[in-house]
C-alpha cells in the first residue's frame, strides 16, 4: 500500500447542526457544519408531514388495511 496518499483521519471530528446540536464522529474533516441532524429532522422527531397528492396516501392505507 502506498504511503502518504490517504487523508488525515480525525476520530473525534466535531459536527455542528444549524439547530445548535453538536456531536462527534470520525471523519477526514476536523469540523463539519450540517443543516439538519437526527435531533431536528422531521422523521426522527415525529413531526413528519405527509404531502398527499391526489389521495395516493389514502389509497395506500386502504390497500394496506385490506392485506391485514
Amino acid at each position: 500500500m502506498k504511503k502518504e496518499i490517504h487523508p488525515k483521519y480525525y476520530p473525534n471530528a466535531r459536527v455542528l447542526c444549524a439547530c445548535g446540536n453538536t456531536f462527534t464522529v470520525g471523519s477526514t474533516k476536523e469540523f463539519i457544519e450540517v443543516e439538519i441532524c437526527s435531533k431536528c429532522h422531521p422523521f426522527y422527531t415525529g413531526k413528519e408531514k405527509i404531502v398527499d397528492t391526489m389521495g395516493r396516501v389514502e389509497k395506500f392505507r386502504k390497500r394496506l388495511a385490506k392485506k391485514k
